[in-house]
């Protein structure tokens, strides 16, 4: 009885914080249930399991990184097909063209999550405040349960100053919330998300168990990640060994990697039949898939990320004979292309669910010709479909919601990291060492590298390595690379007809019909309306003024 009672004042106590912008008094107005709350560690558990969810919101199966869709359809290697003036439809493309609807107001409202996170971050703050003034436990749970909350607020800020770069730090201290706050350095940023995940890496229990409470492993592969944005390569390799030593290893099988809890994983967070689930099913399956009702294909990869993997062998095959705009009949080279191509991509012929994938004209998947059909009903814009993180196992005439995990941190990513931060602090040896296991998983040769082909490597694997796992984009911006990349390009694909012949005329198309942009003032998200009318501690940044 007294969990029911925790659970239903702990919900009454999330429905009662508003956004950052607005002045609060953060005085606790309920002791009792704030005393009990605190009064034993599993209710404090309760009360931090909300704070869970948070892994999901900054997930690709949710929004939180962009509220239009994807952060791949802002780059080359995604494409939107709907002209429907939705999310997931045309507001993503709508971005990627830039131009002049690139206003500030507009650019926080689908890039910007300012006062959804500064809520998330106020009631973290009360919640370690809590703790510090009503928690009666050992040491060592006390430790483990403000490192746990510290995890959160770690990642709650690094999202900010990714976003922001000049934000407004509060931490458990909630006499000093106050209506005018200065903006931080983006410095000052850092140093708050490398203290806090470093607490939470020391105190958090190491385990590999990814679909547990947080874990060490978890923190420090976040501060690998985050100390790349940072700059601060010797944080940022330090905290990946220290989840290299922890006994985490690479499946042998690439496709293996995102399956609930594979050996990879270093954390999850785990969806189920009974309520907490996902759409990513519905909206990145084969048009031709039974049940589904949403329709599926709402975005499809681009012939660019399809030539961005290697064959088999090692080296690229010479898409030229592709590159036409009258078409040709000769088959294109994907059975030779090496595993993660295989395990990322659905292309005419591969199977799947039992079937034969068919997005050509007319085929059972279909082909949509982009701004020409409007509303493409589940058909391809680009002849491909999205395979990696689509569950194939999943069965729309049974379950219409999506229940595969979200594998929020995996020890792939760690060794890229660490691949990073080594070339950065000039040891191509050991970066080389971490590229090669990556590669040799995927049986792909590699020779060893040094200077700018070093980091090229480094920037080729995370691109497929890492492919629609929500890093590309941001990986763009944090390397400056956003503004020439994303600039004056336009993806394509390849439009698929079948002959009398049975065999098929392969066409190269723009799937744009106008170029996309990305002007150097996005490296930054603008400050929210709400915030700069409510604080007079602070300006827009010169960019966006």
């Amino acid at each position: 009885m007294k969990t029911k009672i925790i659970t239903a004042l702990l919900l009454g106590a999330s429905l009662s914080f508003t956004a950052c912008n607005e002045y609060l008094d953060m005085t606790p107005t309920d002791k009792v249930s704030n005393k009990l709350t605190w009064s034993k560690v599993e209710y404090a558990e309760l009360a931090i399991n909300d704070f869970y969810h948070y892994i999901n919101y900054f997930g690709n199966f949710s929004d939180g990184q962009c509220s239009a869709g994807k952060t791949e359809g802002l780059t080359d290697l995604f494409k939107y097909g709907s002209m429907t003036y939705n999310a997931h439809m045309y507001i993503p493309n709508e971005l990627a063209y830039g131009g002049s609807v690139l206003t500030a107001n507009y650019v926080s409202v689908y890039l910007g999550n300012w006062s959804t996170v500064y809520e998330d971050v106020r009631r973290v703050n009360e919640g370690i405040y809590n703790l510090k003034k009503y928690g009666t436990f050992s040491e060592d749970d006390t430790n483990r349960l403000e490192a746990e909350m510290r995890f959160f607020r770690g990642l709650l800020y690094f999202d900010l100053v990714k976003r922001y770069k000049q934000v407004i730090i509060y931490d458990e201290d909630l006499t000093q919330i106050q209506k005018n706050k200065a903006l931080s350095t983006e410095e000052e940023g850092w140093d708050f998300v490398e203290k806090d995940l470093e607490y939470a890496g020391e105190y958090l229990p190491a385990s590999t168990t990814p679909n547990g409470r947080l874990t060490s492993g978890a923190s420090y592969a976040l501060l690998s990640r985050a100390m790349l944005y940072a700059e601060r390569w010797d944080v940022a390799k330090s905290a990946a060994e220290k989840v290299m030593k922890m006994g985490y290893a690479l499946e042998s099988n690439y496709a293996d990697a995102f399956k609930s809890n594979s050996k990879e994983t270093i954390f999850q967070y785990t969806y189920d039949r009974s309520g907490v689930t996902h759409s990513f099913d519905n909206y990145f399956s084969p048009g031709g898939d039974k049940g589904n009702n949403m329709s599926g294909g709402y975005g499809t990869p681009t012939q660019e990320m399809v030539e961005s993997f290697e064959l088999a062998t090692g080296g690229f095959p010479d898409w030229s004979t592709w590159h036409t705009e009258t078409g040709t009949s000769e088959i294109p080279p994907y059975a030779d292309l090496e595993p993660r191509f295989q395990a990322t991509v659905l292309y005419n012929g591969a199977t799947w669910k039992g079937r034969t994938i068919e997005p050509y004209v007319g085929g059972t998947d279909g082909w949509c010709t982009w701004k020409d059909d409007a509303v493409p009903a589940g058909r391809t814009t680009t002849g491909y479909y999205l395979k990696k993180l689509v569950d194939e196992t999943h069965d729309f005439t049974t379950l219409t919601a999506s229940t595969q995990p979200w594998i929020a941190f995996r020890y792939a990513e760690v060794l890229l990291n660490y691949a990073e931060a080594c070339y950065k602090l000039n040891n191509p040896a050991n970066a080389n060492d971490a590229v090669r296991e990556i590669r040799d998983r995927v049986s792909l040769p590699y020779t060893d590298k040094s200077g700018d082909e070093l980091m090229a490597a480094i920037r080729q694997e995370r691109k497929v390595e890492l492919a629609y796992e929500g890093l590309y984009y941001w990986d763009m911006r944090r390397w400056k690379l956003a503004d020439t990349a994303f600039t004056g390009i336009r993806v394509h694909g390849l439009k698929i007809e079948k002959n009398a012949d049975e065999s098929f005329k392969y066409t190269y198309v723009d799937c744009d019909k106008q170029n996309r942009n990305f002007p150097t003032k996005m490296y930054q998200i603008p400050l929210p309306t709400d915030e700069l009318n409510n604080n007079t501690e602070i300006v827009q940044y010169a960019e966006w003024r």
